[in-house]
């Protein structure tokens, strides 16, 4: 069961001008289920994307950075489940370039304009027929749809919207949907992520959006620390808005668009870890005072791996020298253990390289019981912090991956 996290009702889900949602049902992995999504854009767009640094990415992630170069800009992006279309060679590419062509054929765009994504299970031929024979039966469909279409071992789908003013006239909306439940540890520079906003922005300053609130949202996420071969995160701008065109990072609208789009971001981000495979609780881990921001995600992130630090908060037992023991072989050099002060949420657990004088074994317990909980790690060797979000490692998670074929 998720943690703390519902399925967002149709009404609070936004439309936004210039980006047209279809689904369908390909039967790629099973019949009767909508696993064919199809989002058709207005021509004068811009669009920013990160990926996978996978060295196994899937071939639509080999298409879609291709595409991403045509001069004419993108018209269409196609989005299946039930297969990855990872670990599939030549013929892999092929077959995503063959529905990328049904695509352009039914939309009116050119080969180049079309995106694909796919998601599922990974080194089994994509079998593209079925996608390019269910294309032309897509229906019209609202956003809350589409992020239901997308999902795999999800349990609720992730939608989220946002509407604010940006500059002093124009009200700008944003929507986005995300899927992701397991294989979750994205190092982009199974999970997809996909925002559409009416904004006016151009292509360059979008891109720089796209990557710095990637790195705080979906590169600041971790299920179970495995990067997954079709990662790809995308942000459209369909320039729908009737503002004039964003264009540069010294616009004081760069900065209102990008908290509102971040936002929408790190709330879709949180949702991945929040419905993560078997998830129980949800885990905020904050490094302070680290020499740099690398060196606090370093810290952060072997933590959030531990196996052992995940089954205990599964548990709810403050097994606290579990939490020592990460950030010991974190890999931070010249580490001085006495400064150290580890934190579960407001009670101070270690400190002076020990266990600190005033925790109490209730103490603990009573900040591991919540389905929430924060470590906060305080290093004292520097100004630089960063946050990483990711939950509990249960029965549940064994159980959903060892029957994920069948």
């Amino acid at each position: 069961m998720a943690v703390n996290l519902r399925e967002k009702e149709a009404a609070e889900i936004l439309t936004v001008d210039g980006a047209q949602v279809f689904i369908g049902q390909a039967g790629v992995k099973k019949p009767d289920h909508n696993d064919l999504t199809l989002i058709v854009l207005n021509k004068a767009n811009s669009v920013g994307a990160v990926f996978t640094q996978n060295r196994f990415c899937a071939a639509p992630v080999h298409i879609a950075k291709q595409h991403l170069t045509n001069e004419n800009g993108i018209r269409a992006l196609v989005i299946n489940t039930g297969n990855a279309n990872a670990g599939t060679g030549a013929q892999g590419r092929e077959d995503a370039l063959a529905v990328c062509e049904a695509v352009a054929a039914q939309v009116g765009c050119d080969i180049e304009q079309v995106l694909p994504f796919s998601t599922g299970v990974i080194l089994e031929p994509l079998p593209a027929q079925k996608i390019i024979r269910a294309l032309p039966g897509v229906k019209a469909a609202h956003w809350s749809d589409a992020a239901r279409a997308i999902m795999t071992t999800d349990t609720v789908p992730k939608a989220a919207s946002r509407e604010a003013k940006i500059g002093q006239n124009h009200t700008v909306r944003a929507t986005g949907i995300a899927k992701g439940a397991g294989m979750i540890h994205p190092n982009m520079a199974t999970m997809l992520g996909f925002i559409v906003t009416d904004a006016k922005v151009s292509q360059p300053v979008l891109q720089m959006i796209t990557q710095e609130i990637a790195d705080l949202s979906f590169n600041s996420i971790t299920v179970d620390g495995d990067t997954s071969t079709n990662d790809s995160f995308v942000v459209v701008a369909t320039g729908k808005s009737g503002q004039n065109e964003i264009d540069n990072i010294a616009d004081p609208r760069y900065e209102q668009l990008k908290a509102m789009l971040g936002s929408l971001a790190l709330e879709l981000a949180q949702a991945i870890v929040r419905d993560g495979e078997g998830a129980t609780k949800f885990i905020t881990i904050q490094v302070e005072n680290a020499e740099s921001r690398a060196e606090a995600r370093q810290v952060a992130y072997a933590i959030a791996h531990s196996p052992l630090v995940k089954t205990a908060f599964f548990a709810s037992d403050p097994n606290l020298g579990r939490i020592l023991a990460a950030i010991g072989y974190s890999g931070v050099p010249h580490l001085d253990t006495d400064k150290v002060r580890l934190y579960l949420g407001d009670v101070l657990v270690a400190e002076h390289g020990g266990r600190a004088a005033s925790y109490t074994e209730a103490a603990g317990q009573a900040v591991m019981a919540p389905a929430e909980i924060t470590v906060r790690v305080d290093l004292q060797r520097g100004s630089h912090g960063a946050t990483v979000y990711t939950c509990d490692l249960s029965k549940e998670y064994v159980a959903i991956n060892a029957d994920y074929r069948s």
